[in-house]
């Protein structure tokens, strides 16, 4: 058996796609994964199957359209890619002085060349750092992200992203290491 993490892009967020974690486990418990876990309200999902994950994906988007009456995207990892995400991040965590951040954007296929164009275009005065590494893209912040010029280009990258701060990013791992 194979464990996946699975994250939900644009879950409730602001009141919108309200998705109970009760529910969301038992959905795709119901479609014959087992072990599932939740992490927190963003939508983020464990689980073991025998499965790919080519086979999976569509089967978690279809029973989040079914069960929620909504679409979303879901970008899914292995363990073991998981355990490189982890250790891929350029930015040392240990080094964040107050108001820094990392960020780890999640993709479901290469970005666009538009996408990086605008990533480029609005890293302002140098500030704020990306570094792409394969299907994911990692952010430093120097300042909160909501004043963030880079932050804000990150839409770019459409529904193919979704995004989680690095402390979320190891808690996965860890939780990962205890399946």
């Amino acid at each position: 058996m194979t464990i996946y993490i699975a994250l939900i892009r644009g879950i409730n967020v602001g009141g919108h796609n309200k998705v109970p974690m009760a529910e969301l486990r038992k959905a795709y418990e119901a479609i014959g994964l087992n072990r599932v876990q939740t992490y927190i309200q963003s939508g983020n999902v464990l689980f073991e199957s025998e499965k790919s994950a080519d086979t999976l994906r569509p089967m978690l988007e279809q029973a989040i359209a079914e069960t929620f009456g909504i679409s979303v995207t879901v970008a899914m990892r292995t363990a073991e890619q998981w355990e490189r995400i982890v250790a891929n991040c350029p930015y040392g965590k240990d080094g964040l002085l107050e108001g820094e951040s990392i960020q780890v954007t999640i993709l479901t296929e290469s970005p666009s060349p538009k996408a990086i164009a605008a990533l480029e275009a609005n890293k302002g005065d140098g500030t704020d750092e990306y570094f792409v590494h394969g299907l994911e893209i990692y952010f430093l912040f120097r300042r909160s992200v909501l004043d963030s010029k880079l932050a804000n280009s990150m839409n770019k990258l459409g529904n193919t992203a979704t995004s989680r701060n690095m402390n979320t990013i190891n808690k996965l791992a860890g939780l990962v290491g205890k399946m």
